[in-house]
């Protein structure tokens, strides 16, 4: 089984990979998504979404750091892809999934997969524009409105070229409500050829166990349930691997030390009016299973002052 960090919009950043790669049992990271227009973008952008680039695109535990592109231009997505394999990303991945509607106004995410042909012509590009030893990934939903063109779109990506299709089990419309339509996944599978991944409501080593049945998966990747369960990706290497006493849950005492190293982490990459809120975003997931993370997100959510914050998570 492999487990891979999900790309999560202003989550999920390089101080979140290495605090969540640091406990152990991710096979991959995956950036937020550098969103691509109609320019070649200046390495700078590259190394503000994935600082891992200066030190051999892995974070500091050693977990490659695949660079996430959107948008909808094959050729342009091309350039940048290949620029971004230049600078040292160990893979590229393809963005096909975002419902945000401002993302999907703008031509990027799932709005795409009301057009497989424009699909097949990305990934064609990406693929064509980067070395074949660099993998091309892609994360895509069922669908837009519906799952009517589910069967198009994954033939298009893997006739496009790309090296693995990680399924987001809902469409857009779907957004995040439960349940994540995991045995839609196993169709996939039927479909193509190439490595599928499944995604969506695993929160548990149950929910693991019940996405893999359904949808014949062994890849699975994990975003909410990764913060709202740091440890989640050790807790289902040890299922899996039929030894659960290896790591025992993380209690809340051991949460709360994890927030004050993060809240340390922003230290060094955020000003100092900024250091707060990465912190009470993490709380929002935290406090799905440990109650004492809502009664702490209360007592910070008005807090300005680093130290104040600080204060409080002492």
């Amino acid at each position: 089984m492999r487990l891979i960090l999900a790309p999560m919009e202003g989550v999920i950043d390089h101080t979140m990979r290495h605090l969540l790669t640091q406990l152990g049992g991710y096979d991959r990271c995956v950036t937020e998504f550098v969103r691509v227009t109609g320019l070649l973008l200046p390495p700078r952008v590259f190394y503000r979404y994935c600082p891992e680039l200066r030190s051999g695109g892995k974070t500091p535990f050693g977990t490659p750091v695949y660079l996430q592109l959107l948008g909808g231009r094959p050729e342009v997505l091309a350039e940048n892809a290949a620029r971004a394999a230049e600078l040292g990303a160990p893979g590229i991945d393809l963005n096909f999934g975002c419902p945000a509607r401002l993302v999907n106004k703008n031509d990027g995410g799932s709005i795409l997969l009301r057009e497989p042909d424009r699909i097949y012509r990305i990934v064609d590009a990406v693929r064509a524009a980067v070395p074949p030893q660099i993998p091309v990934t892609v994360k895509m939903r069922l669908g837009y409105e519906n799952r009517e063109l589910l069967q198009d779109n994954c033939q298009a990506v893997a006739a496009g070229g790309a090296d693995e299709l990680a399924v987001h089990a809902r469409t857009k419309v779907d957004g995040y409500r439960a349940p994540a339509w995991w045995d839609e996944i196993a169709r996939v599978r039927e479909w193509i050829d190439i490595p599928v991944v499944a995604n969506g409501e695993i929160w548990s080593p149950q929910d693991a166990r019940g996405c893999r049945e359904s949808s014949g998966c062994t890849d699975l990747m994990l975003g909410r349930g990764a913060l709202a369960r740091p440890d989640l990706a050790r807790l289902l290497q040890a299922d899996w691997n039929g030894n659960v006493d290896a790591h025992p849950a993380l209690d809340w005492g051991q949460v709360l030390r994890l927030l004050q190293d993060y809240f340390e982490l922003l230290q060094v990459h955020y000003a100092p009016r900024y250091q707060g809120n990465p912190i009470k975003q993490w709380l929002v997931y935290l406090r799905q299973y440990f109650p004492q993370a809502a009664a702490l997100f209360e007592q910070v959510k008005r807090l300005r002052d680093p130290q104040l914050i600080r204060a409080a998570l002492i």
